[in-house]
């Protein structure tokens, strides 16, 4: 219905444009016969006048009358795409305005963040440096506990070998100085005593 309108709105525009040109096309004969017949009235030279007027008044009104829809219809479309973009053109603004202001936010809360990464790594270190330090000195009592043991476990088995030597000692001195002082003649009273207390136990 859209392009019918249009279309005869087309041909009458067409059929406007025809008529004022055949209008022109009789004027030279019209001027000849003023001429020859003396110039008529002054009147009768308003009527092409009031023709093309009329003309034109029907070519407005069947113009408004089939092209007004579709030029509202047009006039319309635009007006809403424009108010969507607009409405759009403000959403992204404030989007951005939003995004603008977090990112600036991010950026001056960056030197906090940082300075409070720093503590912290600070803090982890000196932690660390803590207990690495409690672990060795823990790993330090440990070995000098075992050294220890290990060190009184030495003394102990070098004190009872010193004790075994010394009684070897002691007994080599004795045996060698019973030896040098005892005679034959002690050594066979010593027999017949060791004798005689056997036999006075046996009885």
């Amino acid at each position: 219905m859209k392009y019918l309108r249009i279309l005869l709105a087309t041909l009458l525009l067409s059929c406007s444009v025809a008529s004022p040109s055949r209008v022109l096309a009789q004027e030279p004969s019209a001027h000849a016969q003023e001429a020859e017949q003396g110039h008529e009235s002054e009147g009768g030279g308003w009527l092409p006048v009031v023709a093309k007027a009329f003309n034109f008044a029907v070519l407005a009104g069947v113009l408004v009358y089939f092209l007004k829809s579709p030029l509202l219809a047009y006039m319309d479309g635009r007006i809403r795409k424009v108010r969507e973009d607009l409405v759009t053109a403000a959403e992204t603004r404030v989007t951005a305005t939003r995004q603008l202001a977090e990112i600036d936010a991010k950026l001056k809360a960056l030197p906090g963040e940082i300075d409070t990464l720093k503590a912290r790594g600070a803090e982890d270190l000196a932690a660390e440096r803590t207990r690495i330090e409690a672990a060795a000195e823990a790993e330090r009592q440990r070995l000098l506990e075992h050294t220890r043991r290990e060190i009184d476990m030495r003394v102990q088995v070098a004190r009872r070998d010193l004790v075994e030597h010394a009684a070897e000692l002691a007994v080599q001195v004795a045996s060698t100085r019973i030896q040098k002082t005892i005679t034959a003649d002690d050594q066979a009273r010593l027999v017949d005593r060791y004798a005689s207390q056997l036999g006075g136990g046996a009885r």
